[in-house]
């Protein structure tokens, strides 16, 4: 097992497939970002990803969630789910392990086969308006009923649906009730997340909206019944009487959750990055490249893991990438 000196157990490995995405949103990427043109040599191969991927599993890792950029636009996406959809069927001290995606939703319509054949029952969708006006500003980009009809079209195929909001002041906090409708007659859980600072996303607190002043105003318009969270939920889950599906909020600035984090990220580069806040990250690919032993790299990493936030306080994650060059 992956055990840092906090006696954390990691048994959670996200991969980024790409920096590559074919939304622009703000928050996760710098408005001057350059989307390289083809895979980059730099980039791991679907075969190293699988690797290492195997590597991870004989650590502990009992679930592996895709990433991105936007994973889908990746010309090799289904064969990297075929490659990874092998471990599904495999468990791991009685745990089987999962294969997960978050996604913006815009692909998903030519990958529900794969899905299905892959094994992979969740989804994280990312939506984080519901007026199209609203969605095409955020994201530079025309896709709103797209990204809705596939966001149906999951739950017409039984797939346990995420709906990932990233929650932010005088962008779509007017919005709260109306994503925690959805859930009366749909089983989608809705998941607010505070807005979160990285490179090139002009952060500032000001924008944050906390878990508090969440709650707060969702316990005036429904009747909420806290839910049971399990371990190493970043989520505080939460429930409407009547309503068929839930809502959460992942609350990492306001209410941080770090104490009990169980997750690793790669980045589509083959950088291992023990925390989503570290301004360090170590080389997994080359190595992997040159034949080299990455499991004491591994261990040295998580050993090496901060606290709580990276390590940081102030957030001058400057020295961060941006989101979308981490993996989310």
């Amino acid at each position: 097992m992956l055990i840092d000196k906090f006696g954390r157990v990691h048994d959670y490995l996200r991969i980024s497939l790409t920096e590559s995405c074919n939304l622009r949103c703000k928050y996760c990427m710098p408005e001057d970002y350059i989307f390289p043109a083809s895979l980059p040599k730099h980039y791991m191969s679907a075969d190293e990803i699988d690797r290492i991927a195997k590597i991870f599993i004989d650590l502990g890792i009992n679930k592996i969630r895709l990433t991105g950029g936007e994973p889908l636009v990746r010309k090799d996406a289904k064969h990297i789910f075929e490659l990874l959809s092998k471990y599904s069927s495999l468990e791991l001290n009685d745990n089987p392990i999962k294969l997960t995606i978050t996604t913006n939703g815009i692909l998903v319509h030519q990958f529900i086969d794969v899905f299905k054949k892959a094994n992979l029952h969740s989804v994280n969708l990312s939506l984080d308006t519901l007026m199209p006006d609203r969605f095409e500003a955020i994201t530079k980009r025309n896709y709103f009923h797209k990204v809705l009809s596939n966001m149906h079209l999951l739950l017409q195929n039984n797939f346990h649906v995420k709906l990932n909001v990233v929650a932010m002041k005088g962008v779509n906090d007017d919005e709260l009730t109306d994503f925690i409708q959805l859930t009366r007659d749909f089983p989608l859980h809705v998941r607010f997340i505070e807005f979160m600072p990285f490179q090139g996303n002009e952060w500032n607190k000001n924008k944050l909206i906390s878990f508090k002043e969440m709650f707060d105003h969702a316990s005036h318009y429904f009747e909420i019944v806290a839910l049971e969270n399990e371990k190493h939920d970043t989520a505080k889950k939460f429930k409407v009487l009547g309503h068929e599906g839930t809502f959460a909020f992942i609350n990492t600035m306001s209410e941080p959750f770090c104490s009990d984090c169980n997750r690793i990220r790669l980045t589509a580069d083959g950088k291992l990055k023990n925390c989503l806040f570290s301004k360090g990250e170590i080389d997994l690919l080359t190595p992997l490249r040159n034949g080299e032993d990455i499991i004491p790299l591994i261990v040295s990493s998580i050993e090496g893991k901060h606290q709580k936030w990276g390590g940081q306080e102030l957030f001058d994650h400057s020295e961060n990438r941006s989101m979308i060059a981490i993996g989310g």
